[in-house]
């Protein structure tokens, strides 16, 4: 029999799944849309990311010009790539079509909201970036999620206990 362990970060980068999460956003943002972008990245960004190696934990997106911009994103250098190697926090440009970057730039100027990267995965052979359109919340806000999910949890496990 083979043991079923956690898989290496980097393995599941190199099978599709998520290379970088943020998951605090949840927790500072209500999130209303997601968008799924593509990334302008240099040969050796890419081979750290199929290493599993990266943080959108200070990331944010925004529109300049037309086009939109990840900034905060911190991809570490690739160590065989010596010479070859990016700058680690450098801006990367976003991949969205026309059409969704007009609607971007119409609601984040018009209602305040912000983009937030929630996710960075590989669809193929393509290095995606997850957007959200986020609003943020306030200490009441989370207050009030906490106390949500703790009632959500009490209600199950009464339920678990009366089904037994």
């Amino acid at each position: 029999m083979s043991k079923k362990g956690k898989k290496e970060k980097g393995a599941a980068a190199a099978e599709g799944g998520d290379v970088a999460t943020n998951r605090r956003a949840r927790h500072k943002f209500k999130l209303l849309e997601k968008f799924e972008a593509g990334v302008q990245l240099q040969g050796s960004e890419v081979k750290s990311l199929r290493d599993g190696k990266a943080s959108i934990n200070e990331a944010y997106a925004v529109v300049e010009k037309g086009e939109v911009w990840l900034r905060g994103a911190h991809i570490p250098p690739y160590l065989p790539a010596s010479r070859e190697n990016h700058d680690p926090d450098r801006p990367r440009k976003l991949l969205l079509h026309r059409r969704e970057i007009e609607r971007l730039i119409g609601k984040t100027a018009e209602r305040g909201l912000t983009l937030v990267p929630t996710r960075i995965y590989f669809r193929g052979p393509r290095a995606k970036v997850e957007l959200a359109l986020a609003t943020g919340k306030e200490g009441r806000d989370r207050r009030r999620d906490i106390q949500e999910r703790d009632q959500r949890r009490e209600i199950e496990r009464d339920y678990k206990q009366r089904m037994r």
